[in-house]
Parts: structure tokens; C-alpha cells; sequence
């Protein structure tokens, strides 16, 4: 049976199975006319069936008699067609024996489904069609079957007939997105650039959650269009003769000479970094088997290995790095083959811990070049083991050249990445954090700019959660960053290394997110460094140091109090009344630990903040967490005696009100507005009045019954 013969009968069948469904609802319909309908269409459909079949069983036609008054036998029973029962039984069981060989045909199906996924799983592909066309000729109307097949065709090279494949999937199920996927590969394959595009839009049109595998897919198209439009390029500079063009040509021949010494190979492959210039030469060292020709090359492959290299090693070893970095920037399609070698791809990282300071520094150079796109940095996570990355890049700390910024522009550009971070991971405890503790403790004889670097590169790396933890449970780590402290401040207005102060107060607020015994051992010693940097004239010291008091206090009531002694509640007021968003958000919450813990620090928020004004002030600010911080605080100071009374002739009750009915997104700041209401109310009769005149008991009540212990 021909192809075309396969699709028709397909056709008729998927079309017939619509009309049998039809007609046996119309059947079993209440409505007496649409079962009336049903019944003539069965009656017209069995006599129509029954006319081909007694058409294809004759042999001949007898056209010596026509008979034009009908037999007694040939008229209907009048009786079977106002009865549909006796019809309806027969059409029933006939269902019934329909839905029995479908489900044998279903499980012959999917068992056959299943060699075949096993046969693709080993690679033998033509098993796998041989498997799913058997699959396919118990049931023509899975889809799955087609889109199985199709991957294998594509495996195979045959992608017409995986996209005839395709095209059937989706004539069964016009959204199976198996179906777009598998057929835009085929197409992207067959140089079909627009068409593999729309297989892949019409992903993202069924489904929007698969974005990042649609951008992917596209992603693939434009490298592989840019491939093609390069290498045709290429190729026309190489018919016209170009002075460049040719010289690759030429040089990669006379490379391509076995067994030479080293220095003929320097001196060849310094020559074709010199006329790679831009995007023709580079296609054409591709296109020209270059990468094969060089990395494949014996003498070159030993100047990678030697533990105590020769000379010429170096120099060899040199010239080849500055190749890759030529043949490599801006070339997406070279970056993919560089490192999907398998010999670069096993020696490149080790290039990292040469002893030749020269060959570091070129390889560092080498990987930034691929850390500068989010395809390049893609590539490298998806070749390449970083997981012992992150200790060898922050090592170069300790040197003073440009290997140092290297590094740590590198790790910038990596640690963006969500699979780096993940890696970073299963080495940090045990190799990071020491060398990290280390480096700390020796900023005088280290690389001060790149160590300023590293510590930010940490804060940041501590918003992945598993870090943050790792790093707030470390003691010497956080000694180390005291240490640190100690010797970037000594109490002068001016510190000795600002950048590293910085970033080292940054790293320490972002690990004080996470609670740790570590963090309650060295609160006191934590809230002295911060109370001592309040004096420092430089405004981001001073957030910062806010930032860790407000973080680090909670974790030690004694700390608490030794700061309050330092007159910490008055310079968190002057702060409140002058400070940033930042600032004053984390001054207000430190106000609020103070005034949590410490009897002391309550009574000097009223002394110094007249009538509460500027807690009144900040319980309207646009930032919740400063309005339920000011709330928890302004609860607390009614404790003290005479604040309630100090308090009327205000609109405390009426801000209270809104925060706690609803104005609050945030549970927690409905809940600090309702317990501040409760204890104004308690404190003075007066304030109650003010409540019932605002209609704000219910409110009250509503916000009450979610306040735990009140």
C-alpha cells in the first residue's frame, strides 16, 4: 500500500469515527426528534454500507429484466423503524466489540511503543522506526508513536520523513507540542531557518511556561543561520582570491606536517593568529578542519603535559592560547568546537594551576572571552566541571598583576548563573571558606583591590540560600571578617582600605539573614565593630553598619543592652530624621529590637522623640516594614508611663486604625498596628472613645482574633 493509500485510509477512518460517535449521541438523545434524525441517518449510513459491499461482491449485471415493483421482502418493517431498541442493541453491542479491539490494539500498541523507546535508548534507531511503524499499524491515531519515530529519523538523517511525522502527530492532536519541537529540529537541520522558527513560536503560542526552552531553540537557529551565512562568506573570499583567505588555507597545510620540532610550530601558529582578523578567517580555520589539524597534533598535545615544561613547551603552549582567543572572540560557533574537544576540554582548566604565570594569565583571558555572553558562559557549564572554580579563581587574590582582576572578573561574569552557584556549593565548606578565612586575615599582603572584588563576590553568592548558611555557620569566617574590620577602621574618621571595608560589612549583613550559632557566640563582639563604624563619614559604612546591628542584636539580649549604654537609641533617632530609605529602614527596625529587649531603651525613645512625632511620622511611610517596625516601637514605649497621655490630640488612633484594617499588605504590620491600639486604648480611656467614634471597634475585633497571645 502506497503512502498516499496510508493517509486516505486514515483519513476515513478518523472521519468515521466521528460520524458512528455522532450518530450513537443522537441515539441516545431525549429529544424525540433529534432521535428521529439519528435513526434515518443510521438507516441511510448501513444502506450505503450495504450497496459497496454488494457492488464489490458482484461479478456481473443482469440487464435482460428490470424489476420496477419491489418484492414484499424489500419493503422495511414498518414496525423495527418506529422501534429503535432491536437497532440501538445491535449498535451497542457492535460499540462494544469496537472498544474491546481498540483496547487490545491500545496495550499491542504501547508495548510496542516501549521496544522501541528501549531500541532508541541503546542508538539503534532503524530498530526503533521498525518498532513504533509496528506500533503504528495496530493504531494509526497516537501521536506519541509519530513524534517517537520522527526522533529517530532525525537520528537517522532522514528529516522529511520526520517531519511527515510530525505533520501526522498533529493531525491527531493539533497542540502536541512534541510534535512542533521535534519538527523544528528537523527543519533546523534541513536549513529550513523560518520554518524551524515557527515550529518553535507555536510552542510558546500553545504553551507561555516553556519560554526558556522556546528561547533556547531559537537561540540554536540564529547560530546555526549565522554558521551558514559565515561560511558562505567565507567561501567567497576564498574564490576571489583574498590575500587572507588564502594564508589560512596555507598555513593550516603546512601545520597539519607530523613531528616537526616545537618552535616550527610556534612560529606557524603565531603567523595564523596574525592573519585571523575577523569572522572570514575564523570560519575558514573552522570550515578547514583547524581545530583538528592543531589540537590533534602530537608535539602540540605534549607541551600541555610536561610537568617541568621546556622553553619551547611554553612558547608553544602560549601561541596556542592566543590562537583560541583569536579564532574564538565574537564566534560563537568556534567557542562550541573549542571546547567540545576532547582534548581542550580535559587540559584547559589545568592550564589554570600552571606553574607559568604567563600561560594563567592567557587562559584566564581565554575564559573571560567565553564569560562575557550568556552563550559562552552556558558552554562552559555545560562542558566543563566548575566545582573546584570558584577556590582556584579566588586564590589569584594573592597575586599583584593582572591575573588578579582577570579571576575576578570572571567569577562577576559566572556567578550570575544559577548552575554555577549550584556547583560553588559542594566545595564551599571544605576548600572555599578557608582559603576565603585566610585571605581575610592577610589584606596587607595581599592584592587589596581584587580582595575588595572577592568579598563582594561573596555577598553576592550568598543570596543562594545554601551558601548563605554555609557561610553564616562558619566562626572563622566570621572572625576573619572582624579581623578584617579591625584592620580597615581603628576609629578614625577615614579608613585605611574603604573598598574592602565595603564589601566586607555588605558580606556580613547579607550572611546575617541566616540565624546561626556562630552569629549568637560573636554578637557582642559583631554589635561593637557596628556601634564604632557610626562615627565613619563615609554614608555607606555607616548604612551598612546600621544594616549588621539591626540583624546581629536580636541574637543577644546582652548586646542590646551594651549598646543602648552606648547611646545607640539617640543615634538611630538623629538617623530616623535625616537618613535614607535604606538607612532609615534599617535604623527603624533596630530601634524596634531595642525597644523590644531593653526597659532603658524605651524610656530614652520618649525622652528624645517628643509626643512621638517621629514615630508618627514613620507609621505613614510608604515602606511597610518602617510602619509595622514603628508600630512594634510605639507599642513598646507605651509601656512607659505618661506616653499614652502624651499621645492625645493626635491622629495615632486613626493611623493605627488604617494599618491595622486593611491599609497593611503584611499580616505582621496589621497585627504590631492592632497590639499598639489595644495597649493606647488600655493606657488611657480617652483613646478608646476616639476608636468608637471612628467606628474602629469591629476592626479592632477582626484584626485581634489573628494576634497570637492577645
Amino acid at each position: 500500500m502506497s503512502k498516499q493509500q496510508e493517509e486516505q485510509e486514515l483519513h476515513k477512518f478518523l472521519r468515521d469515527v466521528d460520524e458512528i460517535t455522532s450518530l450513537i449521541q443522537g441515539l441516545n438523545s431525549s429529544d424525540l426528534a433529534v432521535q428521529e434524525k439519528a435513526i434515518a441517518d443510521t438507516e441511510k449510513r448501513l444502506g450505503s454500507t450495504k450497496e459497496k459491499e454488494e457492488e464489490r461482491c458482484k461479478h456481473g449485471v443482469d440487464r435482460t429484466l428490470i424489476n420496477t415493483r419491489p418484492s414484499v421482502k424489500d419493503v422495511p418493517n414498518q414496525e423495527g423503524l418506529t422501534n429503535p431498541e432491536p437497532f440501538m442493541a445491535a449498535l451497542e453491542k457492535d460499540a462494544k466489540e469496537r472498544a474491546r479491539r481498540r483496547k487490545k490494539n491500545e496495550a499491542l500498541a504501547n508495548a510496542l511503543k516501549e521496544q522501541g523507546n528501549d531500541a532508541f535508548s541503546k542508538g539503534d534507531f532503524a530498530a526503533a522506526v521498525q518498532k513504533y511503524t509496528e506500533g503504528l499499524e495496530k493504531l494509526k491515531d497516537v501521536p506519541a508513536l509519530y513524534t517517537n519515530r520522527a526522533q529517530a529519523y532525525i537520528k537517522l538523517q532522514e528529516h522529511e520523513k520526520a517531519i511527515h511525522d510530525c505533520e501526522w502527530a498533529l493531525r491527531c492532536d493539533e497542540k502536541y507540542l512534541k510534535a512542533f519541537f521535534h519538527m523544528g529540529k528537523a527543519y533546523l537541520a534541513l536549513k529550513q531557518y523560518s520554518k524551524a522558527r515557527e515550529c518553535y513560536m507555536k510552542i510558546l503560542e500553545i504553551d507561555p511556561h516553556r519560554e526558556k526552552l522556546c528561547k533556547d531553540c531559537l537561540n540554536q537557529v540564529d547560530l546555526a543561520e549565522k554558521r551558514q551565512r559565515e561560511e558562505e562568506e567565507a567561501a567567497q573570499e576564498v574564490e576571489s582570491r583574498r590575500c587572507r583567505a588564502v594564508s589560512v588555507n596555507q598555513l593550516l597545510q603546512k601545520l597539519d606536517r607530523p613531528d616537526e620540532n616545537a618552535l616550527f610550530y610556534v612560529g606557524g601558529i603565531r603567523l595564523l593568529t596574525d592573519v585571523v582578523q575577523g569572522g572570514t578567517e575564523q570560519t575558514l580555520f573552522r570550515t578547514n578542519n583547524g581545530f583538528s589539524i592543531i589540537n590533534d597534533n602530537a608535539v602540540i598535545r605534549r607541551a600541555f603535559c610536561p610537568e617541568m615544561p621546556s622553553p619551547a613547551d611554553v612558547e608553544l603552549s602560549l601561541s596556542l592560547l592566543l590562537l583560541w582567543e583569536a579564532i574564538c572572540r565574537g564566534n560563537e560557533e568556534n567557542q562550541r568546537l573549542l571546547l567540545t574537544h576532547p582534548f581542550v576540554n580535559s587540559q584547559l582548566p589545568s592550564l589554570l594551576l600552571s606553574e607559568v604565570s604567563e600561560i594563567q594569565e592567557e587562559c584566564l583571558v581565554l575564559l573571560s572571552l567565553y564569560a562575557q555572553t550568556e552563550h559562552g558562559r552556558s558552554l562552559l557549564l555545560r562542558h566543563l566541571d566548575l566545582t573546584k572554580w570558584l577556590q582556584t579563581l579566588i586564590s589569584f587574590v594573592g597575586v599583584f598583576d593582572s591575573r588578579a582582576s582577570h579571576a575576578m572578573n570572571l567569577l562577576t561574569s559566572l556567578i550570575v548563573e544559577e548552575k554555577f552557584r549550584i556547583q560553588c556549593r559542594i566545595k564551599l565548606s571544605t576548600g572555599v571558606l578557608p582559603l576565603f578565612a585566610q585571605l581575610l586575615n592577610s589584606i596587607k599582603t595581599v592584592n587589596q583591590t581584587a580582595l575588595a572584588q572577592c568579598i563582594a563576590i561573596m555577598g553576592d553568592l550568598c543570596a543562594d540560600t545554601v551558601i548563605r548558611m554555609q557561610v553564616a555557620e562558619s566562626q572563622d569566617g566570621w572572625q576573619a571578617c572582624l579581623n578584617l574590620v579591625d584592620e580597615c577602621w581603628s576609629g578614625s574618621k577615614a579608613a585605611r582600605y574603604p573598598a574592602c571595608l565595603q564589601a566586607v560589612l555588605g558580606l556580613m549583613v547579607n550572611c546575617s539573614l541566616e540565624p546561626s550559632l556562630a552569629i549568637q557566640e560573636l554578637a557582642e563582639e559583631i554589635s561593637r565593630r557596628g556601634m564604632s563604624l557610626l562615627s565613619s563619614q563615609d554614608g555607606t559604612v555607616v548604612t551598612r553598619a546600621i544594616g549588621l546591628l539591626s540583624r546581629v542584636l536580636p541574637a543577644s539580649p546582652a548586646a542590646v543592652e551594651e549598646a543602648v549604654k552606648q547611646d545607640l537609641v539617640k543615634k538611630m533617632i538623629g538617623v530616623l530624621k535625616v537618613g535614607g530609605q535604606i538607612t532609615s529602614g534599617y535604623a527603624m527596625k533596630t530601634l524596634a529590637v531595642c525597644s523590644k529587649s531593653s526597659r532603658q531603651a524605651q524610656k530614652e525613645i520618649v525622652k528624645l522623640d517628643k509626643k512621638c512625632s517621629l514615630l508618627l511620622k514613620l507609621l505613614c511611610s510608604d515602606d511597610e516594614a518602617v510602619a509595622g517596625n514603628a508600630a512594634f516601637c510605639l507599642g513598646r514605649c507605651l509601656e512607659v508611663p505618661g506616653t499614652a497621655m502624651n499621645l492625645l490630640g493626635t491622629d495615632v488612633v486613626k493611623t493605627l486604625l488604617k494599618l491595622a484594617g486593611g491599609d497593611a499588605q503584611k499580616d505582621s504590620v496589621q497585627e504590631n498596628a492592632a497590639i499598639a491600639i489595644g495597649k493606647l486604648c488600655a493606657a488611657d480611656a480617652r483613646h478608646a472613645s476616639r476608636l468608637r467614634e471612628l467606628n474602629g471597634m469591629a476592626i479592632l475585633s477582626s484584626s485581634v482574633k489573628h494576634v497570637k497571645g492577645f
